[in-house]
């Protein structure tokens, strides 16, 4: 009796020590660490972390909810998809961009960010369940009909979708203070990049493995019900506003926006990056599928895994370098080193895997700091009280001018060179050609338009470059003085 009275209060003290551990370990994680220094309320740090929850769901949806995934792309091409079809299928989303000007109107002037959350938001991601049963839906229909089809339905859930961005984006900036955001964000992208991993092996896994009859069924409906689960966590959020509701016409309120200099000087040149990004990138898994016999495994983890596996590790070193050198710099430096990743495409041979895997290795290290840099100096460049305008004409912009004419011109270029028969000898081909240009174009659009912001460091693009390379020899350094 005494014996199991004291195993029993051992195992009592045992459990209360692990609980307390646990405490001790969530309470000292980077987030809480960092809801500290902010001393943000109890309130606030929950609806942070439904967003982040949101984001998460949202990013794994993401992973097969789109024009360009491999799920899509898999399931056009057995539709029959040429690169126009895939050049539409990827501007679509971009084109409906433009319906977040008068979103971010409504709400402006409405405040009810959750209800278009729950409703517009849910009604656009449930769609999504659909694409895989279009083929058993329309079973008498030609192959270019539903193809046609899952365009239109694409396009519905684009205009539904499009209210989206001007909610969340709004919503994290009223609720995270400045001093903080950069941070969160960086952390968030952390947390992004290692769900991205452990679903990326799983849609990878089921895309290779699932019976080609109704594999495209189960993704769907997967990513449909996880891109719900995003707008469902937004319903758990406190609904702040840091400004009162602006009763701004679309005229009135593009005005505004035309009228911030320095936040136009960054949408001119995220545009000019986006048009020459989407130029080649949207063709680079049809290429990768289809010319060099990649397969969908070999895509997801080439395309989705490998750079969330690198945004893990260098995401908090660019916040850090954010905050130490300035937006411009950072987004300089980024972006040059992005730009020539794409090369690695002019080495591609039928069969060969390192092209894939060295662009999207070494390539995600720069992009994912220039996404990261474009993020914070939206925030940094809109006021409060028009922040969902300036964000709705920032993705208006740069996805209609940027990424919709980028993608469709890339397409128009592959199918004259293909009709002229260019590029069709050697191993120089179309592509190839197409992703040497888009390299140019961005190296140029990027040394000449990275705009420097108010408040913004005076240190160099040089001065970076010497602290990375720092960064990087000085372990070797130490270890050879340690010798």
């Amino acid at each position: 009796m005494y014996r199991a009275a004291t195993k029993y209060r051992q195992g009592r003290r045992w459990e209360g020590w692990r609980n307390m551990k646990l405490r001790e370990q969530i309470r000292h994680n980077p987030m809480n660490q960092l809801y500290d220094e902010a001393r943000l309320p109890q309130a606030i740090r929950r609806s942070l972390n439904f967003i982040l929850l949101g984001n998460i769901f949202g990013s794994v949806c993401g992973i097969i909810c789109g024009g360009g995934t491999t799920a899509m792309v898999g399931l056009a091409t057995e539709l029959g998809a040429n690169d126009i079809h895939f050049g539409i299928l990827t501007a679509i989303p971009q084109i409906a961009a433009l319906l977040q000007l008068p979103y971010s109107v409504l709400v402006n002037r409405t405040h009810k960010r959750k209800k278009y959350m729950l409703t517009l938001g849910v009604f656009s991601r449930a769609l999504w369940m659909l694409f895989g049963l279009i083929p058993f839906l329309m079973p008498m229909a030609s192959k270019l009909l539903q193809l046609w089809t899952i365009i239109f339905l694409l396009g519905v859930i684009s205009c539904t979708g499009a209210v989206i961005n001007v909610c969340w984006f709004p919503w994290l900036s009223d609720l995270a203070p400045i001093r903080m955001r950069g941070r969160w964000l960086s952390i968030r992208e952390s947390f992004l990049a290692v769900a991205n991993v452990a679903f990326g092996l799983l849609v990878a896994y089921l895309l290779d493995h699932l019976p080609p009859h109704n594999k495209y069924v189960i993704i769907f409906l997967l990513g449909g019900i996880t891109g719900m689960l995003d707008m469902f966590s937004f319903g758990f959020c406190e609904e702040i506003y840091s400004a009162p509701p602006q009763k701004q016409n679309l005229f009135g309120a593009f005005s505004t926006v035309l009228h911030n200099k320095p936040f136009m000087k960054l949408v001119i040149m995220w545009t000019a990056w986006c048009f020459t990004a989407n130029l080649s990138d949207v063709y680079m898994i049809p290429y990768s599928m289809n010319e060099m016999g990649l397969t969908n495994t070999q895509i997801t983890v080439f395309f989705t895994i490998v750079p969330a596996l690198v945004a893990i590790f260098v995401m908090p070193r660019w916040g850090r370098m954010l905050d130490r050198f300035g937006c411009r710099n950072v987004m300089t430096v980024a972006c040059v080193a992005a730009s020539v990743s794409p090369l690695f495409f002019l080495l591609a041979t039928p069969g060969s895997i390192w092209p894939s895997l060295l662009r999207n290795l070494l390539g995600a290290m720069f992009w994912c700091g220039a996404n990261l840099t474009a993020n914070n100096m939206q925030l940094s460049c809109s006021p409060d009280d028009t922040r969902p305008t300036h964000i709705a004409v920032f993705a208006c912009v740069t996805a209609l001018l940027g990424a919709t004419l980028g993608s469709l011109a890339g397409g128009a270029l592959l199918d004259s060179w293909a009709a002229s028969g260019a590029f069709s000898l050697g191993w120089f081909d179309r592509y190839k050609a197409l992703f040497a240009l888009a390299v140019a174009l961005r190296l140029g659009s990027t040394l000449i338009l990275v705009p420097k912001l108010p408040r913004d460091s005076d240190a160099s693009p040089k001065d970076l470059v010497y602290y990375m390379l720092h960064t990087i020899t000085h372990p070797f350094s130490r270890m050879r003085s340690a010798k």
